[in-house]
């Protein structure tokens, strides 16, 4: 084996998605785990012999596993400017460009950063690796469930980012995002997240089932309604959602003809604490989220929510990686124990044409 420094190798990446030790990898293939060791840190490249033996045992083909490296590598650039300086920003590498996020909230709490841009420049902050995060948008508030068995399972990292439905799957059409999350679909419009799908990218994705899950009117304990009609003949102060969201949909169906609220949350626990709070009577919402401020919660209607991400991708070891979490006993049994959560469908794929 002679040092290859132009080499693009990925060998680490394909091991952790199929959870197998470098001595695990280096029995299967038939080499020495010392030998595994090095090529992994780029010390060394195989010989044909090896490089065809790791390629058949980690089902892919040479070129994925030991493609060559672009000369010159482009200056990773921002997915969306940066609100302030100094910024943390996170990398990640999708279709085939290495983007730079902002760091900003997310539902999995803080994430370490990779780097920070201060003052013109950027300040590396270790040696993040930029092929082995997933970008996720999404509203999910039991998205960091998925995180933490995401990572725990496959050694990758998943960025989620809070966006509603449409916005998600604009940024997935934008190329920004690996994976968009949708829940327009309901029992009396089953097709509503293929229907949007459509009407933003043009078909060609998959969506994969997660959950059907309950978005519900969430009221105050102090508010003295008993049902979804009693609160729409209240007066109640409400909050909305941003348009294009699916929360946001639904409350204008509940609302036919009332004004939209002049109070607007981001999320589903946006909604939650502006009615613990007292900001607001009413809201909807997930009922996880209500839940969980103590609110009572109304079911209004059951949403299937969808993980979406294009069909071309569905070979990334990350996105590959992803379905097998959402397939997973455990996820699902994790999942299905959260309130509002049916886990029955999950790991289903379909394809939008």
């Amino acid at each position: 084996m002679a040092p290859n420094q132009a080499a693009r190798n990925r060998v680490r990446e394909y091991r952790r998605l199929r959870g197998w030790s470098q001595l695990g990898l280096a029995e299967r293939a038939g080499i020495s785990r010392a030998a595994v060791s090095a090529i992994e840190v780029g010390r060394a490249v195989p010989a044909v012999t090896a490089a065809l033996a790791l390629a058949s045992v980690l089902g892919c083909s040479v070129e994925s596993l030991f493609g060559s490296a672009p000369r010159g590598p482009a200056e990773p650039e921002w997915a969306w400017p940066p609100t302030r300086s100094p910024s943390r920003y996170w990398l990640a590498r999708i279709r085939g460009r290495t983007l730079r996020y902002p760091v900003e909230a997310t539902e999995v709490g803080v994430t370490a950063h990779d780097g920070v841009y201060r003052d013109g420049a950027f300040f590396p902050a270790g040696d993040a690796d930029p092929d082995a995060t997933l970008v996720v948008a999404c509203c999910d508030p039991a998205v960091g469930l998925l995180a933490a068995e995401y990572t725990r399972s496959s050694g990758f990292r998943l960025l989620a980012l809070p966006r509603p439905s449409h916005l998600a799957l604009e940024l997935l059409g934008r190329g920004l995002v690996h994976v968009a999350g949708v829940h327009f679909a309901t029992g009396e419009a089953p097709g509503g997240n293929a229907a949007a799908v459509r009407d933003i990218l043009g078909g060609r994705v998959r969506l994969l089932r997660v959950a059907r899950w309950e978005e519900g009117l969430a009221v105050g304990a102090g508010t003295a309604v008993t049902s979804v009609g009693g609160a729409l003949r209240a007066r109640l102060r409400w909050v909305g959602r941003e348009p294009g969201s699916a929360a946001r949909q639904c409350l204008d169906e509940l609302r036919r003809h009332a004004q939209p609220p002049r109070r607007v949350a981001y999320d589903h626990r946006g909604v939650a604490e502006a009615v613990r709070c007292g900001w607001a009577d009413a809201g909807v919402c997930h009922r996880l989220a209500g839940e969980e401020a103590g609110l009572r919660v109304f079911t209004v209607r059951r949403e299937q929510f969808d993980l979406c991400y294009p069909s071309d991708a569905e070979d990334d070891p990350r996105v590959v990686a992803l379905v097998r979490v959402v397939r997973s006993a455990r996820y699902r049994w994790l999942l299905g124990e959260l309130p509002g959560y049916d886990a029955a469908p999950a790991g289903e794929v379909q394809t939008v044409r």
